[in-house]
């Protein structure tokens, strides 16, 4: 019997697609049939200045394993011509531009949490700026104009929490709030600015991310994950990188899908809408944990949550 494929003969953009959420939303964007180009600066013959192993080979790699078509394009996506380029290379090669996902972050090492503005590195806190802000500007500027050439197209703006949550809580840095802050408009004004051409555009947050540096810096891999919980008891909340794939792949398979413009979602609401799962089989709701049972100090329990 053949698996049916709701994203064949769509093209998708996964902007900064190296590793993380990234890597997990291309290649279930894959999965679900679409040719996906993946960009960033890690290859397998140049690392970016994150220095790490994953690369936009291997993601490419991954997609087609998934049942997609992978085509991994190195990319700053700071440099305006790289990024003309690519999007030029896309309408050459497919004609259109279906899906865009703006999840480009690129930063070395952890912001500089606790520290007030002030007291940060000013020439590291720009930089993060840059790598998380003008990266999304410089490649929603290139691709939104074939994005629009075909009606029904997306955006997801990539951030970390939602608007409600980030609305009320400082996130311990004064660039990295800023930066969060910064994504969650553009999605609102994406969401003006493509309404006439019948596209959308959403502000997606994953929950606690298992990415690939966060499993490495507790110790544990995809597999162990759940030994972490006892040092860190509200890790059990943590979700894959497919789960926020399968929530991306399910926003561009849905005929209603406008609806969203200009809303802010996570994948554990998503997973109640679309009815996917986690690898695991659960649909952790991350951000509705941490509200009622993390940020409140109540002893880790994720019943109910996933």
């Amino acid at each position: 019997m053949t698996t049916m494929k709701p994203l064949a003969g769509k093209v998708a953009l996964v902007a900064g697609g190296t590793r993380a959420a990234g890597r997990g939303i291309a290649v279930q964007l894959g999965a679900a049939g679409a040719t996906v180009y993946v960009t960033g600066r890690s290859t397998r013959t140049n690392r970016s200045e994150m220095n790490r192993p994953e690369t936009i080979e291997g993601t490419a790699e991954l997609i087609d394993q998934a049942g997609g078509h992978g085509i991994a394009v190195p990319v700053d996506h700071l440099d305006p011509a790289q990024v003309k380029d690519l999007i030029d290379r896309i309408e050459r090669e497919q004609g259109a531009l279906h899906i865009l996902v703006n999840d480009i972050w690129g930063q070395s090492s952890e912001p500089e949490w606790d520290k007030t503005v002030w007291e940060s590195d000013l020439e590291a806190g720009l930089r993060l700026l840059r790598l998380g802000v003008d990266t999304h500007a410089i490649t929603s500027h290139f691709a939104l104009p074939l994005l629009t050439k075909s009606p029904g197209g997306l955006v997801v703006e990539m951030t970390d929490g939602t608007n409600d949550y980030n609305a009320d809580n400082y996130r311990v840095s004064f660039f990295y709030d800023v930066a969060k802050g910064a994504v969650s408009r553009m999605a609102f004004a994406l969401a003006h600015e493509l309404d006439k051409y019948e596209a959308t555009a959403v502000l997606l947050t994953p929950g606690w991310l298992r990415s690939e540096a966060m499993l490495e810096g507790f110790g544990v891999t995809e597999e162990t994950w759940r030994d972490a919980t006892e040092r860190i008891p509200h890790f059990a909340i943590a979700e894959s990188p497919s789960y926020v794939g399968r929530a991306v792949a399910a926003l561009a398979a849905d005929p209603d899908v406008r609806r969203w413009n200009g809303k802010s979602t996570s994948s554990g609401d998503l997973a109640r809408i679309y009815n996917f799962t986690d690898l695991d089989g659960s649909q952790p709701d991350a951000w509705r944990y941490i509200v009622e049972v993390q940020d409140p100090g109540k002893p880790a329990d994720t019943t109910g949550y996933r």
